[in-house]
């Protein structure tokens, strides 16, 4: 679930309930394919010079638009033509070269890159010169992605460190509509005037915004025993309510965390978007249809991290966007948990669980306060006890205790609160991420 920071349109829930969305069609080996200037491009990440192979180091999941009846606006244009868009990404690990993943998996249409270019990124919107280069797509320097696709660019030499942040810069020739995009993205884009400036160092916006527009991934050559962690949620993992451009997501400071205690190897992919449900679609599709699309297709997958369920919970019900929705038992959300946790088991990777956070009183005074009731946070509560005690996931991150006001069970600390009640502050943020136990995130410890 996610609320916009803004008190004035604090209040309203992002959805997408008049839409159907296509899945993201990722492959499981992720050789994608393409049309790179009118012919067909097949590619595939397994030939890094080193032998080891690609892996994600980082990543957003595309959801569609949703609907102009919700009372949150989407904020994002409808179409872009001849402009040049420039992204920044924190990436967990780094490597010798790079290659950028775009997604078309909403769209409707072709979409068409005229061309591209991958930086380290400066300061609003610049690069470092010395390291921009072009993107290409089968030695071609545009690209067109047919409807519901992923493209992978060919390989850049481009030196990255861990943690460092990567400036990847698209020009869109055509009218093009924005369908596929990572609405809560927590970081600034730009977005020129007219004119291809993607081979730019410096950038003039036009405008800005904090979501992420066709950009799903960025994969870095990896030794042999390289290995990623998937982190699979909603708009608490998404990093809702953090500062932007400040990398404040739990996950960003696990990814710290990692590379501080020496695991220079392990990437942290955050697969989470704002409003995700286990059984239900909203904002995108529902974690069970976009299991093996956004999670189980990484290649090096070693362990999932779930914390999904508590918009299955508040959503139904709520007066203002699903008042019709039916609500969910605890049972039958966990028989959502059993069926993810059976298909990573089967994909030979391990799945740890984090216990859904205290909610009371969440979106209190607001068209949307139905979100909570007393009935729902049972719900809560017997989902959080099958989670530590029902067997099925292989170790447990308990942030309910970490969140939890001990004077007041089931409210969020008010030291930790970012004010609406259900979405922790950064330095709730920093707080989950070091209460994980990283042999249990590495499987070191049960």
């Amino acid at each position: 679930m996610w609320f916009p920071s803004c008190p004035a349109v604090r209040g309203a829930i992002a959805g997408a309930f008049a839409l159907v969305p296509r899945r993201r069609r990722l492959l499981p080996t992720l050789a994608f394919a393409g049309l790179a200037a009118g012919s067909l491009l097949t590619v595939s990440p397994s030939s890094a010079a080193d032998g080891g192979g690609w892996i994600t180091t980082w990543a957003a999941t595309p959801a569609p638009r949703w609907s102009d009846s919700l009372p949150a606006p989407f904020g994002v244009p409808e179409v872009l033509e001849n402009q040049t868009v420039r992204q920044v990404a924190r990436i967990s690990v780094g490597g010798a070269k790079v290659r950028i993943v775009l997604s078309n998996a909403f769209g409707v249409k072709p979409l068409t890159i005229g061309a591209g270019s991958v930086a380290i990124a400066g300061e609003g919107g610049a690069v470092d010169a010395a390291s921009l280069k072009p993107l290409t797509w089968g030695g071609k320097t545009s690209v067109v992605v047919p409807p519901g696709a992923p493209i992978l660019s060919d390989p850049v030499d481009l030196a990255v460190k861990p943690l460092s942040s990567v400036s990847v810069s698209l020009y869109l020739p055509k009218k093009t509509a924005l369908s596929s995009v990572h609405w809560d993205g927590a970081q600034t884009a730009y977005i020129s005037a007219a004119g291809n400036v993607a081979g730019d160092a410096t950038f003039k916006a036009d405008s800005t915004l904090k979501s992420r527009l066709f950009l799903s991934g960025i994969m870095v050559d990896a030794p042999a025993d390289a290995r990623a962690i998937v982190f699979f949620g909603d708009s608490i993992t998404d990093g809702a309510c953090s500062t932007a451009d400040a990398d404040n997501r739990w996950p960003d400071h696990v990814a710290e965390r990692l590379q501080a205690a020496g695991h220079a190897g392990v990437a942290v992919v955050n697969e989470a978007f704002s409003g995700n449900r286990v059984l239900t679609d909203g904002m995108g599709i529902n974690a069970l249809a976009r299991l093996d699309s956004d999670v189980l297709s990484h290649p090096r997958l070693s362990t999932v991290v779930l914390m999904m369920g508590i918009n299955d919970i508040g959503w139904p019900g709520e007066r203002a966007i699903t008042p019709d929705d039916k609500e969910p038992t605890a049972e039958d959300i966990i028989t959502g948990y059993r069926q993810i946790i059976d298909r990573v088991h089967d994909h030979g990777a391990r799945i740890l669980a984090a216990t859904l956070t205290p909610f009371a009183e969440t979106f209190k005074g607001l068209p949307t306060d139905g979100y909570y009731t007393p009935e729902k946070e049972k719900i809560r509560l017997a989902v959080n006890q099958w989670i530590r005690s029902g067997g099925g996931f292989d170790g447990v991150i308990d942030f309910e205790k970490v969140m939890e006001d001990p004077a007041r069970p089931g409210y969020i600390r008010a030291d930790y609160d970012c004010g609406d009640h259900l979405h922790p502050n950064d330095a709730g943020y920093k707080a989950m991420a070091e209460a994980v136990d990283l042999d249990l995130l590495l499987g070191a410890a049960k």
